[in-house]
């Protein structure tokens, strides 16, 4: 017998953020996380030391799940950004560098936690009042009658992924390919109660980017030989389909822990085979013209039905069930007895399609909101994350539809927003002191850190030692080339902010954005059809994700700050 080893004591830790290795460490996250930030972002490779595949990337999403992380405080933060991610698939960079931001400035402070946490609280409540309002100048009202501000979205969302690898021309198309997709998940006779249908996006790796198209139904992969048994496909109406989740391939069901008693004299193989044939006659009396199954239709079935005509496509997959439910108008059938005629469905039309090297067959519905994004990109790594890429935008677009707003992007709505908090705090510091116990001094240093931290959000899209600067008039964000001269004529070196909605020659005045200035009040941008209309290359951001993201650094924030221990079970 081995000998039992004696159990450890926790371990535990007071004032964890006061510790070097800490602050070490999350530094460290924060300069992996600000050096991927935006369109100019550097790429991460994210590899086992062991072996496995190599994961090149500044998307967020991947970034998060494939980072190692051990200590608590960091595990606190990242499963933070990842829940936010999961719900709204933008703003993860923005969110987790706003937290770690915070985290820096606040201990900065010296003030107690429960003065911070109070504080920001306030100042958070203060953000998402002025976001939501009507007089907020960093927020564009979406007009669904001119695509252009959508476009501008999705353009916008594409290019802050450079691992992609997209030129301007490929970005411009797959920004297309993406609105249009999402506007055929949109039903025609939309009332009260809108649901969205879906857009299902379908690999293909090594063509040009430019092949990419969008096709309304469903792309069934094939090869060409099952393709050539089964054409022509010519029918004069529509094709009626029998969709099964069941499985077809004759295999005895899992009985669990129960017995099957059969007798000698019968053959389950052969009693499997006659219902499955038994299946196949009643389909073809029932003229059903295609057959798909979510597993293994059996050969002699197979063979069957091909010499009676009907298609039958098998291994669809779990993934397709629900599309194909929808473009079908029927439920996946669950048993192998009797059929009843409401259980079929029915598509317009059928018909080959090849793409590459690649042959599908295609279900053209009859008004279903599903369709297929046909996406292609000339290598494995720049299809993963263009795919990423692609998800995303079209998750911001049913955002879109929720909460009709855009924020502008570019850094312009965090430079905004701490002009808007700064000349607020300034002129009106009781609307936050009142009942909170806390002086004027203390709300000084709160707002200044929490301006800063947004402050240096918009500095991070910043990677080649350019300047960064905001203008003492809207509160946008702007950048210089790397090596500008030291004495310059703003006006000549500048070109627009980085929303795009303002150019240099204006009557503006700049200040670098790391200097102490006095606060001003921003003024309110253009009314959205004008501004919309003044720029159609604006750089905008999801309101409902930024937003969701400026609550959740803020919280998480909050949590790690007034954390006094940490104890770890060490056995």
């Amino acid at each position: 017998m081995s000998r039992l080893e004696a159990k450890k004591p926790s371990l535990c830790k007071s004032e964890p953020l006061t510790s070097e290795r800490v602050r070490a460490t999350l530094c460290v996250l924060k300069g992996i996380l600000t050096s991927s930030y935006g369109p100019s972002g550097r790429l991460k490779q994210v590899h086992n030391g062991l072996g496995g595949c190599v994961c090149t990337t500044s998307h967020s999403s991947a970034l998060l799940s494939n980072l190692p992380v051990t200590h608590p405080i960091l595990k606190i933060l990242t499963t933070s950004m990842q829940n936010h991610v999961s719900c709204f698939s933008d703003c993860g960079l923005f969110t987790a560098i706003l937290c770690c931001n915070l985290i820096e400035n606040l201990q900065r402070t010296g003030l107690t936690p429960t003065t911070v946490i109070k504080l920001n609280q306030q100042l958070l409540h203060l953000c998402t009042s002025y976001l939501k309002s009507e007089s907020c100048g960093c927020r564009i009202l979406v007009d669904f009658s001119r695509p252009q501000t959508l476009l501008c979205l999705v353009r916008s969302i594409v290019t802050s992924k450079p691992a992609s690898m997209l030129t301007r021309e490929e970005t411009d198309h797959i920004s297309a390919l993406v609105l249009r997709a999402f506007l055929l998940t949109i039903p025609d006779n939309a009332k009260d109660h809108l649901i969205l249908g879906k857009s299902i996006i379908v690999p293909s790796k090594g063509q040009r980017v430019l092949d990419s198209s969008v096709f309304p139904g469903i792309l069934l992969e094939m090869s060409e030989v099952q393709l050539m048994k089964i054409l022509p496909i010519k029918k004069s109406d529509a094709f009626k389909v029998a969709l099964f989740c069941a499985s077809l391939s004759g295999d005895l069901s899992d009985t669990g822990e129960g017995t099957v008693v059969v007798s000698s004299r019968v053959s389950l193989e052969n009693a499997a085979l006659e219902q499955l044939l038994n299946l196949g006659r009643q389909l073809v009396s029932d003229h059903v013209d295609l057959v798909m199954c979510q597993k293994v239709i059996h050969p002699s079935l197979k063979q069957f039905l091909s010499m009676h005509r009907v298609i039958a496509v098998d291994r669809v997959g779990v993934a397709l069930m629900e599309p194909l439910s929808k473009v079908t108008g029927t439920p996946p059938i669950g048993s192998l007895g009797s059929i009843s005629p409401s259980s079929y469905g029915r598509v317009k039309d059928l018909c080959p399609a090849k793409f590459g090297f690649k042959h599908f067959l295609h279900l053209i519905p009859n008004e279903a909101t599903i369709c297929s994004l046909l996406l292609c990109s000339r290598n494995d790594t720049a299809w993963d994350e263009l795919k990423l890429t692609c998800q995303t935008a079209l998750h911001a677009l049913q955002l879109t539809i929720k909460e009709p707003s855009v924020l502008l992007g570019g850094g312009c709505t965090e430079t905004h927003l701490a002009a808007y908090i700064r000349h607020k705090i300034c002129n009106e510091p009781e609307s936050i002191l009142k009942d909170d116990g806390c002086t004027e001094t203390e709300l000084q240093l709160i707002t200044e850190a929490f301006c800063s931290a947004l402050e240096s959000v918009a500095g991070s899209l910043e990677h080649d030692g350019g300047e960064v600067l905001t203008d003492m008039k809207y509160g946008h964000f702007w950048s210089t080339q790397a090596e500008s001269p030291s004495v310059v004529n703003w006006p000549d070196l500048l070109s627009r902010c980085g929303c795009g909605l303002y150019n240099s020659q204006e009557e503006l005045h700049w200040s670098f954005l790391k200097t102490t200035r006095h606060p001003f009040a921003p003024q309110t941008c253009l009314p959205h059809e004008e501004a919309t209309g003044s720029a159609n290359n604006l750089t905008l951001d999801c309101f409902t994700a930024k937003l969701s993201g400026l609550q959740v650094a803020v919280e998480t924030a909050n949590l790690i700050l007034d954390l006094s221990y940490i104890i770890e079970d060490k056995n």
